[in-house]
């Protein structure tokens, strides 16, 4: 017999009518023999509508009184698909979040969860009966057991986290389209289904927009090999697989709270490249990278900061054995971007950097977690250690170094973040088709950028300015340093930008202003008019061209890049906002992820 949980979303159970089909679904899947839990939203917009009436109470409710309010909203799904279930004739009994054990941690609204207490639950499976469960909710492991919420997405965490408490034979998440998509399909209605995705790659699509899981459940289902599938509500098609790591054992318990950081990687057979004063026009970053494909040069991370003036800056690492190469190719292309007419024309210039090394720490435990970049950055340079790039996801955050420093950047790292075992020397994955080297395309529209100008080049500078973030709680995208340098008064200073939340945007610029004395000459700049549009593949790894593409694609409709930045498995640029949608399509189409038929969202 095996053991499967079934979550399903609001709009599953939006209405009596697709309660009655839910329950139909469960009986079915229950009369093969396995034994069932379901994982239930609250009804459609019902959430939305308990917020409207808190908001008429009062302009700022306590978030105590709010997790109190919001909680009833999955008891009425519940019960009711419990009734449901036994109008069947199937055994069935619903349960809080509370009463199946789920104990989180004492924050209202955000709770992690700390650990499942399963004894209940697996006594109801033992009695035959499907237990039906309200996701996005728990209770406090304080002796005032309080009862608190898991934030967005909390009914996928609550059912991946029951999965793995379980040891469930699988986790099938139910939503209000086919599977996981190339694209958004309200916005690009061409967008193809996939069979499969990898869960680093999953995890970078759902931190970037892609709404069909939330990055929480994603990295339970990472870290503890829950074999996870996507699936639409309305129809029998097979979905999506997401394909995690074989997990070493660990246990449950401490369950959203473990080590965030799983392993330091580390590659000291990597050079820098960067060409100074470049025109900042839509297509100088698709020339550069097309003549380097053209080369067939892989390029590992790339990284394009703010602009000044009508110049830019862009920077990218290789391996040692094809620097001469790289170089040759910067210095050839310098001329041309030279007779631009742009401020500097007599400026633009090619710099080499061979003595580099490149420190990353990676763990899906990063996620939503305001400071882990911080704590990277305050340990470098509590060893004295400058950082000369920095390159950020979902999962990674990778810093550039001198090569004499990587020693002791990894031993100071992984004493910080607790690794006991060797680090992880980076090593490439196998290449795939170029077909397939891009999995999908996102968007997000709800980022804000800030740019710190003329910040101190000096160990420590990155250290203050994002701990100053994390102590408000304040989550980082895109971190972006500048390469170009600058003198004030005796101090060499560089450029340094990154993204949030736009809800958190003006929050930051006060919390960065507050800081002045930390910052000295600092100049900080807030853009909310931007959008940020991300390419997602682990076959990119050993595929040259792929950036040179995305960037061809951009150029071909006059979309003019503000900023770059990668991973292994991501390329991201930073674009106006009002061409945020046709850079998706445009991308979209360049990549050849069009499926055959269009994809209908239910309203």
């Amino acid at each position: 017999m095996s053991l499967v949980v079934q979550k399903y979303g609001g709009t599953s159970v939006g209405s009596v009518e697709r309660i009655q089909a839910v329950a139909q679904r469960v009986r079915k899947t229950a009369q093969t023999g396995d034994a069932v839990v379901v994982v239930v939203s609250a009804m459609g917009k019902t959430t939305d509508g308990l917020v409207q009436l808190a908001n008429a109470i009062s302009p700022n409710p306590c978030r105590r009184e709010m997790d109190m309010l919001l909680s009833t909203g999955e008891q009425v799904s519940i019960a009711l698909l419990s009734m449901a279930l036994q109008e069947l004739g199937q055994p069935a009994i619903s349960l809080t979040g509370a009463q199946v054990g789920i104990v989180t941690e004492a924050q209202h609204s955000r709770a992690r969860i700390l650990n499942i207490e399963t004894q209940r639950l697996e006594r109801h499976l033992k009695e035959g009966k499907v237990v039906v469960v309200a996701g996005f909710q728990g209770i406090s492991s304080t002796s005032d057991m309080e009862i608190t919420t898991l934030g967005r997405g909390g009914s996928d965490t609550s059912a991946v986290a029951l999965a793995a408490s379980l040891g469930a034979n699988r986790c099938e998440i139910y939503t209000d389209v086919p599977g996981i998509l190339t694209a958004d399909p309200r916005l690009v209605s061409d967008a193809q289904l996939m069979d499969e995705i990898t869960s680093d790659e999953m995890l970078e699509l759902a931190s970037l927009g892609a709404k069909v899981l939330h990055p929480r459940a994603v990295e339970i289902a990472r870290n503890y090999g829950v074999p996870l599938v996507v699936l639409s509500s309305w129809t029998d098609d097979p979905g999506t697989r997401v394909i995690s790591p074989l997990p070493q054992p660990r246990s449950t318990e401490g369950l959203e709270i473990a080590l965030p950081v799983s392993a330091i990687e580390y590659d000291t057979d990597q050079a820098k490249v960067a060409l100074l004063r470049v025109p900042d026009r839509p297509g100088v970053a698709a020339q550069l990278f097309g003549e380097i494909a053209v080369e067939d040069l892989d390029i590992d991370l790339i990284i394009q900061s703010i602009h000044e003036g009508n110049s830019n800056d862009i920077a990218f690492t290789v391996s040692k054995n094809i620097l001469k190469r790289a170089e040759a190719v910067s210095e050839a292309i310098a001329p041309a971007l030279r007779s631009q007419k742009t401020a500097h024309p007599e400026e633009a210039e090619v710099i080499v950097d061979r003595d580099i090394a490149k420190i990353s720490i990676t763990g899906a435990g990063m996620i939503g977690r305001p400071g882990i970049a911080a704590q990277m950055f305050a340990t470098l340079a509590a060893a004295d250690i400058n950082i000369e790039m920095i390159s950020t996801s979902e999962v990674k955050v990778s810093c550039v170094i001198a090569s004499q420093d990587s020693d002791r950047a990894i031993a100071s790292l992984c004493h910080t973040f607790q690794i006991n075992s060797s680090p992880v020397p980076t090593s490439p994955s196998p290449a795939r088709d170029t077909q397939s080297a891009v999995r999908g395309v996102a968007l997000d529209l709800n980022q804000a950028r800030l740019a710190i100008r003329y910040i101190p080049d000096r160990p420590g500078s990155a250290a203050k300015i994002f701990g100053l973030l994390a102590e408000q709680n304040i989550s980082v995208d895109m971190i972006i340093q500048s390469q170009r340098c600058r003198v004030i008064d005796g101090i060499t200073t560089r450029d340094l930008a990154f993204t949030v939340s736009q809800a958190d945007g003006e929050a930051a610029r006060k919390v960065l202003q507050q800081a002045a004395p930390v910052l000295e000459q600092a100049e900080i700049l807030l853009d909310t008019e931007i959008a940020k549009v991300s390419i997602v593949g682990a076959g990119m790894i050993g595929q040259p061209g792929i950036a040179a593409k995305m960037f061809a694609a951009l150029a071909q409709h006059k979309i003019n890049i503000q900023m770059i930045t990668t991973s292994e498995i991501k390329i991201s640029c930073v674009v106006d906002q009002d061409q945020g949608i046709i850079a998706l399509q445009t991308i979209h189409q360049a990549f050849g992820l069009a499926g055959s038929k269009q994809i209908k969202v239910p309203v």
